[in-house]
């Protein structure tokens, strides 16, 4: 008998896949305090969906694949509604989400490139974006908190800055990681 593709884990990824159009909508609707809670479930679903894949013992190829994705469709959501939404107290600067979402599609670009030219390669987070996907959840969840309850704190722009670093740090490692296995390789 086959393992079963569905498993609790894997829809947990879905679910959270699923959350990230409510939270679009919530958030152009003004309703900043359902946003933040939609924003904090499908933070639990993502703990819960690797605690349940480990514990359990499923984990399958399925859910390695959907939960990079679950997490890139939330944030990538969330950065642009939180950018370019007009109603807002507290924005994502254009800067942020421009430099981010630019950082996703080349390295998905290059994916889809290597596994064309090469072969399929499988390519495992790094420390730094593991920390630069860290400080992206705390920046939309910061800001979705301020928007949520108005209130000020002090060095939000740091938080930009080293946002923006980690994001532009793993891109620069990941390439070296992707050209260094390659030319092992080769």
């Amino acid at each position: 008998m086959t393992a079963p593709i569905l498993t609790i884990a894997n829809q947990l990824t879905l679910l959270r896949m699923g959350l990230a159009p409510l939270l679009v909508i919530l958030v152009l609707s003004q309703e900043m305090r359902w946003a933040l809670a939609v924003f904090v479930l499908a933070g639990v679903t993502d703990l819960l969906d690797g605690l349940i894949a480990r514990l359990g013992h499923q984990q399958t190829t399925l859910g390695a694949m959907l939960d990079p994705v679950a997490d890139k469709v939330l944030l990538t959501s969330a950065f642009v509604v939180l950018t370019w939404s007009s109603h807002l107290r507290v924005a994502i600067p254009v800067w942020l989400t421009v430099i981010t979402l630019s950082r996703d599609a080349i390295i998905l670009a290059s994916v889809a490139i290597v596994n064309l030219t090469v072969g399929r390669r499988i390519f495992y987070p790094s420390l730094l974006g593991k920390l630069s996907t860290v400080s992206q959840l705390v920046t939309v969840g910061l800001v979705l908190l301020l928007n949520a309850i108005p209130f000020r704190v002090p060095g939000l722009e740091w938080l930009f800055r080293l946002t923006l670093a980690l994001t532009v740090g793993s891109a620069l490692h990941y390439v070296y990681s992707a050209s260094a296995r390659r030319s092992r390789r080769g």
